[in-house]
């Protein structure tokens, strides 16, 4: 069936769109995406897309709103050009974190962008590790959520002693997902208490868990700014715990978050490429794991008409 198969990717990262291809033996199909002297985005499809299945890749990372476009006018495309189905792959989900009311006279930005996106063309969706699960149900379309947890477990599993380690939630919203992943790896779990004071600036509390003379693993769905992560490895210093490593899916890393982590008293930070990590921001104690075997699983799945859900069980 492979032969229906097209999968496009837009500019954000077409590192792991490549992996992708690799991994399911197809080429990435061709498109071109340029700008009018008025910075209008242009693109055009180069290549029949009749009665095709096909897939567009694209992280929402900066510029987001760029990128944004860039898929919306691909998914435009495609549906203009007969595509027999469009699956809009976001391995990034940037504004799942607006993804409620939480002040007067806001939008639910979150569920603005899944309207737009169904609008343009979208027939269905796969991501990975929304920022909060209830995202999922923003949209009208079926939307295969896949998570990278497994990836991250596995990775401490094969290069430390699990013995001595305790997995941490840097605050209680994060609790479910530092649960599931300390599930997989068999070790104890901590939370810290936090209050958010605003965009970059978070004040911590006490530590609810043991991790005095331990091995603390932070574990996130992000690294942003890396204003809550700082702060939630000078709380475990305080408290005595032994070495300190992070793990996350998403490795944003923006603004101050390349010297803050620099200067940070951390051992190691793990993170996956669902958004593309640029060589100024690689450090000596950063890890970028792949996530292209899931996703080229997951798309293999969706074009025959298999369970997703499998991959997990």
């Amino acid at each position: 069936m492979k032969h229906a198969l097209k999968i496009f990717a837009c500019n954000s990262n077409d590192g792991l769109a490549s992996e992708i291809c690799s991994r399911l033996g197809v080429r990435p199909s061709q498109l071109d995406i340029s700008r009018f002297s008025n910075d209008n985005l242009h693109v055009q499809i180069q290549e029949n897309v009749r009665e095709r299945d096909v897939f567009v890749v694209q992280s929402f990372t900066e510029p987001v709103s760029d990128h944004i476009m860039e898929m919306l006018i691909t998914i435009d495309a495609l549906r203009s050009a007969s595509a027999q189905r469009i699956t809009a792959i976001i391995p990034y989900y940037s504004y799942a974190r607006s993804d409620k009311k939480d002040k007067p006279r806001i939008s639910i930005t979150g569920r603005l962008i899944a309207d737009m996106l169904v609008t343009a063309g979208a027939n269905r969706v796969l991501t990975m590790d929304l920022h909060a699960d209830q995202v999922h149900g923003f949209f009208r379309v079926p939307v295969d959520h896949l998570t990278a947890i497994p990836t991250i477990a596995d990775h401490f599993r094969q290069n430390y002693d699990l013995g001595n380690m305790v997995a941490v939630a840097t605050d209680a919203g994060g609790a479910k997902r530092v649960g599931r992943f300390s599930e997989r790896l068999g070790i104890p779990m901590a939370i810290i208490d936090k209050r958010r004071v605003s965009d970059t600036d978070v004040k911590q509390g006490e530590v609810v868990g043991d991790v005095r003379g331990r091995d603390a693993v932070i574990f996130e769905d992000e690294i942003s700014t890396g204003g809550t992560l700082i702060s939630t490895i000078n709380t475990l210093r305080a408290a005595g715990a032994r070495s300190i490593h992070a793990g996350a899916v998403h490795g944003v890393l923006c603004g101050p978050a390349i010297e803050r982590l620099r200067e940070a008293a951390i051992d190691s930070i793990v993170v996956t490429n669902t958004v593309y990590v640029a060589p100024e921001k690689q450090l000596d104690k950063l890890t970028v794991l792949t996530v292209a075997p899931l996703f080229a699983s997951a798309i293999e799945r969706i074009h025959s008409g298999e369970s997703v859900g499998a991959l997990f069980e």
